[in-house]
């Protein structure tokens, strides 16, 4: 069993262990700190310990990274050894053939580990199933949820299963799809499902009964409905959330024709959110997925009581604005997406490794040059013809990959494992190295590596390496097919980022490069704009 920071849960503290799954996820990421503040321990599973290890709660002495994954009992087990609770935050969110069978399997190990373990708890998170429809009519992301809680029940341990709906929250994907249908278009012809009935619920609110789930006596084993204290279709959410966001009023026109694969492609297309991932959201909302009892509430402490659907989106709102984001819904990798680290063989151990590679002696302190390089993305853009990478994140998600709209978490810090556009931080160096892969769909694995040191002289050095590993003829062929315009895109991207970081500003802002383009140039100066309104904004 692997530790991130050399002491593991045994090194202090006394409250109970719970084993966290999901850790890299939206809610796990969250919960986490929330145990510690509580007074728990926490060993944190997941399957690329290192993507943790940036986390503010990484190096807390109470906290345990270990490697495993919850489709391998060997590992599984051995993560549960000594754990109180365990919290099953983990399951596949996509409608890809298979998925079901994944999940069914991931929670009956996890049933039989934590009942060999003695663990005294489990806690579940799922979603929130509409009233008096059958299951085999529910959609497929549903119907797994109710049966992965079902078995869980089953296990012999004592199970707290909630189950949630609309979860308001920045950086969740519920919330991204909501706030950015809202701002984009202010007309909108949508689905019917916008006048369906369901009950949002705050993250806030979703961690705190997370936790009194934990501490539920023994004999409480059941599942637990979720939501906030309104009840609002999801027309109503738009049109408030406009207000709240001091937009003007918007004019929503549902259409009977958008099915939820033609819905979650227009949401694809609109948010960031992509449309393997809109496509289960988009059909948990063909029904209405109202709480039919309120039990939990119980459990939660007395004086705190839920936010609304307003306040909810204001904290949301505030946390975006002031850069506050913990995690983000693209925190998980995405399904489908390449996963292989960088190989450390230079010679690639007999496979073909095409390599593009640009290097310039930069006039600006290495402090400078490097604000630029974490800088990178989102709103900065990529320091080269930005068309290109318009139109290169557009064929993504018109293919079903993430595109260019994820954006960053964070405007100007960057952790291992977090999203950045259609890149993913798989190395950080802070100072030194950044090290992206990417998640757009390629026929073979790429990196992108950018590195800040000093030449021989003293001189501040940029040295920047883009790799590509095909996988099979078509990939050959799509290396050769672009290399032609390497000069432009990656050498403008190499030179560029030379020019902001020696134009950059004492306390460290900069913007792209003259290549960026007038457009690029534009949006940043609307953005600058409405960040001076006294509304909080998103960014």
């Amino acid at each position: 069993m692997s530790t991130a920071n050399g002491g593991g849960a045994d090194a202090g503290g006394s409250g109970p262990l719970c084993l966290v799954t999901g850790a890299t996820g939206y809610i796990g990421g969250r919960l986490v700190p929330e145990l510690l503040a509580a007074g728990f321990r926490v060993r944190a599973l997941a399957r690329s310990p290192g993507r943790l290890r940036d986390h503010p709660w990484a190096g807390e002495v109470e906290v345990e990274v270990v490697k495993g994954d919850v489709t391998d009992p060997a590992s599984l087990g051995a993560a549960m050894e000594g754990v109180d609770i365990a919290y099953y935050l983990v399951h596949a969110l996509t409608t890809g053939p298979g998925f079901e069978r994944t999940d069914r399997e991931a929670a009956r190990v996890f049933g039989e580990r934590a009942r060999a373990a003695d663990v005294r708890r489990l806690v579940y998170l799922g979603g929130l199933a509409p009233a008096g429809v059958p299951e085999r009519e529910l959609s497929p992301h549903l119907r797994s949820r109710a049966e992965v809680g079902r078995i869980l029940l089953d296990s012999g341990v004592p199970t707290a299963a909630l189950r949630a709906a609309v979860i308001i929250g920045s950086g969740s994907a519920s919330f991204e799809m909501l706030r950015y249908l809202t701002e984009r278009l202010p007309v909108m012809v949508t689905p019917r499902w916008v006048h369906t009935r369901v009950q949002p619920v705050a993250v806030r609110d979703v961690l705190r009964a997370l936790i009194a789930a934990g501490r539920m006596p023994a004999e409480v084993s059941r599942t637990f409905d979720l939501g906030g204290p309104e009840v609002l279709t999801y027309r109503e959410m738009m049109l408030r959330y406009a207000r709240i966001a001091g937009l003007p009023r918007r004019l929503i026109l549902p259409v009977p024709v958008l099915t939820p694969g033609l819905s979650s492609h227009w949401v694809g297309l609109v948010t960031p959110v992509p449309a393997g991932i809109a496509r289960p959201l988009t059909e948990s909302l063909r029904h209405e997925v109202v709480c039919r009892e309120h039990d939990i509430e119980r459990y939660l402490p007395e004086g705190s009581p839920l936010l609304g659907f307003d306040e909810a989106v204001r904290l949301a709102l505030r946390r975006i604005h002031q850069a506050q984001v913990a995690t983000r819904w693209s925190s998980a990798s995405v399904p489908g997406a390449p996963s292989d680290p960088l190989p450390t063989d230079p010679g690639w151990a007999g496979g073909s490794l095409y390599t593009d590679r640009r290097e310039r002696v930069v006039s600006a302190s290495p402090e400078a040059l490097w604000r630029v390089v974490e800088g990178i993305g989102g709103v900065h853009g990529w320091y080269s013809v930005p068309l290109a990478w318009t139109v290169r994140g557009l064929l993504d998600r018109l293919v079903g990959g993430v595109g260019l709209r994820r954006g960053r978490r964070d405007a100007t810090r960057l952790r291992v494992g977090e999203s950045l556009d259609f890149w993913r931080v798989e190395e950080l160096e802070p100072g030194r190295l950044l090290r992206l892969r990417a998640e757009m769909r390629l026929p073979g694995l790429a990196w992108l590596e950018m590195r800040v040191d000093a030449d021989e002289r003293g001189r501040t050095r940029y040295r920047q390496r883009a790799l590509f590993h095909p996988h099979g003829l078509l990939g050959h062929l799509y290396w050769w097919s672009v290399s032609p315009f390497h000069a432009l895109v990656f050498g403008g991207m190499a030179r560029n980022i030379a020019r902001a970081a020696a134009r950059a500003t004492p306390d460290g802002r900069h913007g792209p490069g003259p290549a960026a383009g007038r457009g690029r140039r534009y949006r940043l100066r609307a953005l600058t704009r409405r960040s001076r309104r006294p509304r909080p904004r998103p960014r």
